[in-house]
């Protein structure tokens, strides 16, 4: 099992920027990403972004691609998402997850992950 712990989430102005932490504990050693993800309202939850763990590969969704980066500190068993020139369509619980299925290919699929976090709530105001 892996626990995973969301912060960083808050009320931020359009054009703000805000620094989601995700720590990992538990079989930490499985995990071969991370990943992060968002569900606003009355929406599916959307891909964010992700990260492998062994070489810091990432990728990105288009609507974050240029303004989030995920990165990882492996010492400390925390991801991070530094989310800048936020809009007030970026308003949603942002989940952080993890995979401990390895694949060459970087997972951008919900059903991909087999951890989750509680989720931490950013709000964007225009």
């Amino acid at each position: 099992q892996v626990q995973l712990v969301e912060s960083g989430g808050g009320l931020v102005q359009a054009g703000g920027s805000l620094r989601l932490s995700c720590a990992a504990s538990g079989r930490t050693f499985s995990t071969h990403a991370m990943g992060w993800f968002r569900q606003a309202p009355g929406k599916d939850r959307e891909f964010v972004a992700t990260i492998r763990l062994r070489d810091g590969n990432t990728e990105y969704g288009e609507s974050v691609e240029g303004r989030f980066t995920i990165s990882r500190d492996n010492a400390k068993n925390t991801v991070y998402l530094q989310m800048n020139s936020l809009k007030p369509e970026d308003t949603a619980a942002y989940y952080c997850a993890a995979d401990s299925q390895f694949s060459w290919q970087l997972p951008i699929h919900s059903h991909e992950y087999d951890y989750w976090g509680q989720g931490t709530q950013v709000t964007v105001s225009s």
